[in-house]
């Protein structure tokens, strides 16, 4: 036994897990992405965003057009086994421009972006978020040597840090839903890509079939424990029985020693989930009470018996498949695009609990819980939801415990920087947004064209008035949600978001929100509605969105 054991966990690194899921009908999983993908236009005639599809084909790199070209051309070969009639287009149609749309939206086979031509350096320690991580696997690939070390030990994995970009870092939370959305399409193109450009196969499989509870705390779906929550509290994003588990922790536990990894005792552990499900809503549960092994015991439960993967069933191959990429670097940035393609529910919650595990390592001292202690622990639970656990053997699950170790040290390790929306996807979305609102443009009815005429006259001593200010040295910032409505600030080179916030809050007398629930947005021209961290450069933000206004608002939580 031990002998088996140690055979599969020596290949742990080419492992598949086809024998954990049913995979995806022939073809089925190439429809799925390009639907997913916003690009069903591509295999059905019918579908309703084929304007839309062309727009977000334009806006591709190369490696991420080769992802879309593979995955058409694998559909119509098998289309073409099956002898079925088919409608997906040859693919050297997809990416070139047909005659009667030359006039309109040009898409090309290889499209081109400039950072990927500039020389630039690729070090150990930088991460590069303007140019796409799958073009830059191909320039390693194509023989850049970079030094990696492997294995490192907690204290000496890379000090990976993003170049300061003026323009700003953009987080989740910081775009609009309409934008996240085209981020989405983008990211899983982009992950794709750089899989592909790695040589590394990743197979999608179908929806677990399991048995799901209905209401309750533990065993019950994260969509249904939100609605229960959001009943509640308005606007809650994280499961309330899981922000109530790690506070009590916190208050009372984080010096304990060994505190995720020692197990509270059983039958104790059992009683308190049972004595959860039916006081916790009524606030009648007797927090005081509770035993700090035994809160951890019953977090670790709360995850294990979520009746989907935390990390999704659709991406828990993706997941496992990034520690095949040869660097770390590639793998973080990886891991980066994974968490960006998770449901909002999934991501908000994964986001707590890294929050929660980088908070019990800083006091590993006296809890001596380090980095690979919470990582090892945690593992299992987050990997092996209670839909996978009966699927596998005992020597399976333990065969994957070293690589999904790894995998959580990465995410608790580098979570400032997965949650971080990349440069070269964000100007991405804003092409998009500009062929999207040329397109409006030409499509303009000319009924409208009146109401237009007299909306433009009203608007035009605004704008002149903008204009005016703008070559000035000034910018216009709106405070619409505050007694002052609008103010005028001088723009110079160093002028910064926390400048403008400033300013506004030297001015404003009757403020009732606090400092940091307060944002500078970037709303308009190439971008929906971006709020920008406190170290974005206006000007620079300017360059690239001249059409941008300047609006001061909360920050929706």
């Amino acid at each position: 036994k031990s002998c088996t054991s140690l055979c599969v966990r020596n290949v742990w690194p080419y492992l598949t897990y086809d024998h954990l899921l049913l995979c995806s009908a022939e073809g089925e999983q190439e429809e799925a992405w390009l639907m997913e993908a916003g690009l069903a236009t591509l295999f059905d005639e019918s579908a309703s965003d084929g304007e839309d599809s062309i727009v977000l084909l334009s806006t591709l790199t190369r490696t991420q057009a080769a992802a879309v070209e593979r995955r058409v051309e694998t559909l119509k070969q098998t289309l073409r086994k099956r002898n079925k009639p088919y409608s997906v287009p040859d693919v050297r149609e997809i990416f070139k421009p047909s005659p009667a749309s030359q006039s309109k939206v040009r898409v090309h086979i290889r499209p081109r972006i400039s950072a990927v031509s500039a020389p630039y350096t690729v070090t150990h320690t930088d991460i590069n978020l303007e140019v796409s991580f799958s073009e830059q696997a191909l320039i390693y690939k194509e023989g850049l040597k970079v030094t990696q070390p492997q294995n490192e030990a907690d204290d000496r994995l890379p000090d990976f840090r993003v170049s300061q970009d003026k323009t700003g870092q953009t987080r989740v939370g910081d775009l609009s839903a309409e934008d996240m959305k085209k981020v989405r399409r983008l990211v899983l193109i982009e992950m794709s890509a750089l899989f592909d450009t790695c040589g590394i196969e990743v197979k999608a499989h179908k929806a677990l079939k399991v048995k799901v509870r209905e209401s309750g705390l533990f065993g019950v779906s994260l969509s249904t424990l939100l609605e229960q929550d959001q009943r509640r509290i308005l606007g809650t994003k994280v499961p309330l029985i899981l922000q109530h588990l790690i506070s009590h922790i916190e208050e009372q536990g984080l010096d304990t020693e060994g505190v995720l990894r020692i197990p509270g005792a059983a039958t104790r552990v059992k009683a308190v989930c049972h004595e959860l499900e039916h006081k916790f809503y009524e606030g009648m549960f007797p927090w005081e009470s509770l035993k700090q092994h035994d809160t951890a015991s019953l977090l670790k439960l709360f995850i294990r018996e979520l009746p989907y993967p935390l990390l999704t069933v659709e991406y828990f191959n993706a997941f496992i498949s990034v520690l095949k990429l040869p660097t770390k670097k590639q793998q973080l940035q990886a891991l980066n695009l994974l968490v960006l393609l998770l449901p909002e529910p999934n991501r908000d919650t994964l986001k707590a609990l890294m929050e929660f595990f980088q908070r019990v390592t800083d006091h590993k001292d006296r809890n001596k819980m380090t980095l690979n202690n919470v990582a090892v622990v945690m593992a299992p639970n987050i990997f092996m939801c209670k839909g996978f656990r009966s699927k596998i053997s005992e020597q399976q699950e333990f065969a994957m415990a070293t690589g999904t170790a790894n995998i959580v040290r990465l995410l608790v390790r580098y979570q400032n920087l997965l949650w971080t929306i990349p440069k070269f996807v964000l100007n991405q979305v804003r092409k998009h947004n500009m062929e999207n609102q040329r397109k409006m443009n030409r499509d303009r009815v000319v009924k409208k064209l009146l109401k237009k005429m007299a909306y433009d006259r009203e608007r035009a001593s605004d704008k002149q008035e903008k204009n005016t200010e703008a070559e000035g040295g000034f910018i216009r910032v709106q405070a619409p949600q505050f007694s002052m409505v609008s103010m005028a600030i001088q723009l110079t080179e160093d002028l910064k978001a926390s400048d403008v916030l400033t300013r506004f809050l030297s001015q404003e007398r009757s403020l009732s929100v606090k400092r940091e629930d307060l944002c500078l947005y970037e709303m308009g021209g190439n971008i929906k509605e971006r709020c920008l961290d406190e170290e974005t450069y206006i000007k620079a933000v300017l360059e690239l969105n001249p059409s941008a206004e300047w609006v001061i608002k909360s920050v929706q939580h």
